[in-house]
């Protein structure tokens, strides 16, 4: 069935006028709370690292299919994640100050990413928050913290030439009245004070707990100027909750909702769920947690909920998803600082809802209309009074077969027109104008990661325009940064978190990976350089990275420390303390059993090599040869086991948690070469645009 006939079908939905018809009168002078913008997270873990790596012009087609005004998505909002080296799902963005005294605030391309956004959009609406800090700060509701957050807003400011709109007290942990009070503080008398702060976006049934200590606490009411939680769509507002948020005259937003789910499901959901937000909970601002899939798809909600996928920086290509056209339906067809008709805002009598905003300086409006679950048409007839704009309205629309197509404009008939709402489908109606289904035709084909490998870290000649950060890597937790290299010329890559960070989510060794999960036989091999106390390794074969709360692997690693002390591991994630019971001898045959999957790391073979030392360079190998498993050493071999736990995965480089630091290693000259089952491939690398043009010097 082609589209045109498609549509010719869908036209005839279109009626004019039933006697069975609902009619809903829309008036510039009814109720309606101001609209304060959708959108989406932008971190929440590394949900960007590999976008980072595009090279152009699709780097920048990915950003207009999000950003650009009238073509994509077209949001009006996004929230950063303020790095803090720790893991906040898929993995860690670095720090603008790792230490006390540091402060860099090229590092990581999350500055980069607000400014494109923002370049596309100058009315895009940035919002921010922490999910994890450096170890230095101490306690997260502290003065350090206050610090951290207004040295960050500098930074945005002075070095990236960015105004903040919004900033959230903290993600998902718990609430501070002090805490939020003090930095309400700090921000009026540090230049901020146009800033919001919002608090404080935590989840479930408590969420909204303080909304009690507001009422009774003047300073925390002034300090807030929005209250938002999470996921409405799971936990809605109760009535009592949103009357005592409008009594003290605070917009509700929701600072962070899930739709994880496939296909035009996620689409249609995106809508109901921004429909819901408004019609139960009052929210006014709704962001959905992702934007930009830019991770390896072995990364946990890699593929859902994202409106795009950006995984093979290598080749170019990027894919579109259906949720993307859900965002467009309202992108393209509201803006801030509209106001919301409350009669025409409800759920519908025959499944689904509608949403209804008005321009008040032109009287434009914008109707969005859902009809999930659905089992029949509805028609709806519109009177237009008092205010609004009298000509004609555009018509977009959304199914299971086609999507964000524009169907034949309605005119209203006078000053009323009618419609019907097919079941299982979305509609845009608005007296605006410009809307596109924006798209590139030359995105390139997908292929493989490319084997053999190497990255020497020379090509960054000047680290502060790559954000201090190599190609292709994606830090798990910590950060593995671009610095001089010691001992030798030129540059290297060095772990530089050396503690234990405030991490979102619990950590395990700071590593990183890259590559392509169904390698099978193949070496990874660096050079590392340890500093007094350290250890550092390769990884190979990894084949989990956890479940986004919590980072431990699944594969291998050969790890060695500066005594000389070579280990090979395997390490089965997360471990359960209760799996492992017994002896030696006991957690031998636990470890032997295939038909569960026992946590925790195992050491299948280790050895020590005499004259090794701190501050010298040694080359590290991990080679897989079907379940034969080698490490070396400068080219000698050391350690070598069998084991056949897993038979594929990526490849990654690590420095390990110890019981109160973290190794700090520095590595050099990465290699990855494919032999046996795993073939070479001839994927060229493209040339990349570096994130930044003029450095930054502290």
């Amino acid at each position: 069935m082609t589209n045109r006939f498609l549509s010719y079908l869908l036209l005839l939905s279109i009626g004019w006028g039933s006697a069975s018809a609902q009619t809903i009168r829309l008036s510039a002078n009814a109720t309606g709370k101001q609209f304060d913008g959708i959108g989406a997270v932008n971190g929440g873990g590394a949900t960007s690292v590999l976008l980072k790596d595009y090279p152009e012009p699709q780097r920048s087609q990915i950003m207009d299919m999000v950003y650009k005004p009238m073509f994509g998505a077209s949001v009006s909002t996004i929230l950063v994640e303020v790095p803090g080296d720790g893991n906040s799902t898929q993995g860690s963005m670095p720090s603008h100050a790792h230490e006390r005294n540091d402060a860099n605030f090229m590092r990581g391309y999350m500055w980069w990413v607000m400014q494109e956004a923002k370049c596309r959009n100058a009315g895009l609406s940035l919002d921010a928050t922490a999910w994890s800090a450096p170890a230095w700060v101490g306690n997260f509701w502290s003065d350090d913290m206050v610090d951290y957050y207004i040295a960050w807003l500098q930074g945005l400011r002075q070095v990236h030439g960015l105004e903040l709109d919004a900033l959230g007290c903290h993600n998902e942990k718990g609430w501070n009245a002090d805490f939020a009070k003090h930095l309400r503080r700090a921000m009026n008398e540090r230049g901020f004070r146009d800033v919001k702060l919002h608090g404080f976006g935590n989840w479930g049934g408590q969420k909204m707990d303080f909304l009690k200590r507001m009422q009774e606490d003047p300073e925390l009411r002034d300090a807030l100027d929005a209250v938002c939680a999470h996921t409405f769509s799971e936990t809605q507002l109760t009535p009592e909750q949103r009357k005592m948020a409008e009594d003290m005259g605070k917009p509700i937003w929701n600072s962070e909702d899930h739709v994880y789910l496939p296909g035009f499901d996620c689409l249609i959901s995106i809508v109901h769920c921004f429909n819901q937000n408004y019609i139960i909970s009052g929210a006014t601002k709704v962001i959905n947690w992702y934007d930009i899939g830019a991770t390896y798809p072995m990364e946990p909600y890699s593929k859902e909920p994202p409106m795009l996928l950006a995984q093979e920086p290598w080749s170019g290509h990027y894919t579109v998803r259906e949720a993307l056209w859900g965002y467009a339906h309202y992108g393209q067809f509201t803006r801030v600082g509209w106001h919301y008709i409350d009669d025409g805002c409800m759920n519908l009598p025959g499944g689904g809802s509608m949403v209804t905003m008005r321009d008040p300086q032109t009287g434009d409006y914008s109707i969005i209309a859902e009809t999930k679950g659905a089992k029949k048409s509805q028609k709806i007839k519109i009177e237009v009074a008092d205010g609004l704009a009298t000509g004609k309205l555009c018509v977009w629309y959304s199914d299971s077969l086609q999507q964000f197509v524009r169907l034949k404009d309605i005119t209203p008939k006078g000053g009323s027109f009618s419609f019907t709402l097919k079941p299982n489908a979305v509609y845009s109606l608005s007296t605006t104008t410009g809307q596109q289904k924006g798209s590139f035709a030359d995105i390139p084909a997908s292929k493989p990661f490319p084997i053999p490998y190497e990255d020497d870290f020379e090509q960054y000649r000047n680290p502060s325009e790559w954000g201090y950060l190599p190609h292709y890597l994606a830090d798990l937790i910590g950060c593995y940064e671009l610095k001089p290299a010691p001992s030798r010329d030129g540059l290297c890559l060095r772990q530089t978190v050396g503690s234990h960070t405030l991490s979102w989510a619990p950590e395990w060794h700071h590593y990183t990976i890259l590559g392509d999960a169904d390698w099978q036989d193949y070496e990874v091999s660096a050079d590392v350089y340890l500093n007094p106390g350290d250890e550092a390794g390769v990884m190979g074969r990894l084949c989990d990275v956890g479940s986004g709360y919590g980072i431990w692997a699944k594969g291998y690693y050969l790890k060695m420390d500066d005594k000389g002390k070579v280990t090979l591991i395997l390490t089965r994630g997360k471990l359960d303390k209760k799996e492992l019971i017994g002896d030696k001898e006991q957690q031998a045959l636990i470890l032997a059993r295939k038909d569960v999957e026992i946590g925790g790391e195992y050491t299948l073979a280790e050895a020590v090599v005499s004259g090794v030392a701190a501050c010298l360079w040694y080359n590290l190998k991990l080679r897989f040869d079907g379940d034969r498993i080698t490490g070396y050493v400068d080219g000698a071999e050391v350690v070598q086991a069998t084991s056949d736990h897993y038979g594929r995965g990526m490849a990654g480089l690590i420095a390990p948690l110890h019981e109160r630091t973290v190794s700090t290693p520095y590595f050099d000259n990465l290699h990855i070469t494919p032999f046996g089952r795993t073939q070479a491939n001839a994927t060229a690398i493209p040339v990349i645009r570096p994130l930044y043009s003029s450095p930054w010097q502290p």
